[in-house]
């Protein structure tokens, strides 16, 4: 079966959200059947990440992979770009503790992947595993489910009190044609900037949030609208909600054929939505 990998390499480097440090990435082609896999070149031996279910240690506002030290978070978005847009394998190198947010979204990673390219690669790996039975995880209202389907679907749906925003609903197909799929990735959803609301920002900087976080990097919601429109999408909160799922699912390896609904959930649930589904192949 083939896979693919970038057939270049790319630099990038920004603010990490949460961190508020700079960080730099170089991501590089790596060998079939070697996945996607972080590297931190700043630490003794540079000591390698795996991009898996297995290694994820906190879901906190962002997804964490690592433990202790030798970890790196906010990884949702570069990944969602890199699995989207084809790339199976993928060497990662970054010299801090975050991947940079950039403008929020995963556009400027899809812009750079579009730019090397990627290579075809011989591999042995097995077709996508197939969902026969509904899976789901829940909490209170929120849920995140896996179902039987005949072609991978991401469908997500948010419900804020607050009138720029309110009930959205959207739904990406993951495409057949690896370059309609990844063109349609880069054009419907991976634009979607990161969103927070007004009057939470107090309460996350003093929990130590959010310290790289601007108006250049999210979107901020209050009462009163937005405060720095305009929106890329009518709809922009859910599509990137649908973002973050594609990079939360990825971090299985291969996407399994199934219709991936959720509403109102959040790293943690797409998390052990992943963990259940290990648990089936």
């Amino acid at each position: 079966m083939e896979q693919h990998t970038l057939a270049g390499e790319i630099t990038q480097a920004g603010v990490g959200l949460h961190s508020g440090v700079n960080t730099q990435v170089r991501i590089l082609p790596a060998p079939p059947e070697s996945n996607r896999f972080f590297v931190r070149v700043d630490l003794p031996n540079s000591p390698m990440i795996p991009a898996q279910v297995a290694a994820v240690s906190k879901t906190v506002l962002s997804t964490q992979l690592g433990k202790d030290e030798v970890c790196v978070r906010t990884v949702e978005h570069l990944l969602a770009a890199l699995a989207a847009m084809g790339v199976d394998n993928a060497r990662i190198e970054i010299d801090g503790p975050e991947v940079p947010l950039l403008d929020g979204s995963a556009r400027i990673w899809c812009e750079r992947i579009a730019e090397v390219g990627i290579v075809a690669q011989m591999a042995h790996n097995l077709p996508a595993p197939v969902i026969t039975e509904p899976v789901w995880i829940y909490e209170g209202d929120a849920f995140v489910c896996a179902l039987p389907a005949p072609a991978t679907r991401f469908s997500y749906g948010i419900d804020f009190n607050l009138a720029a925003i309110g009930n959205q609903w959207h739904s990406w197909l993951l495409m057949s044609c690896l370059e309609k799929s990844a063109a349609d990735f880069a054009v419907e959803i991976a634009p979607a900037r990161t969103f927070g609301l007004q009057d939470q920002i107090e309460y996350l900087q003093r929990s130590g949030l959010i310290k790289g976080g601007s108006l250049d990097n999210a979107l901020v919601c209050g009462v009163k609208g937005w405060l720095n429109p305009p929106l890329r999408f009518a709809n922009e909160p859910v599509r990137h909600k649908i973002l973050d799922l594609v990079g939360d699912l990825s971090l299985l390896g291969t996407f399994p054929v199934a219709h991936f609904l959720a509403y109102k959930a959040s790293h943690n649930l797409h998390i052990q939505l992943a963990r259940k589904i290990l648990e089936l192949f």
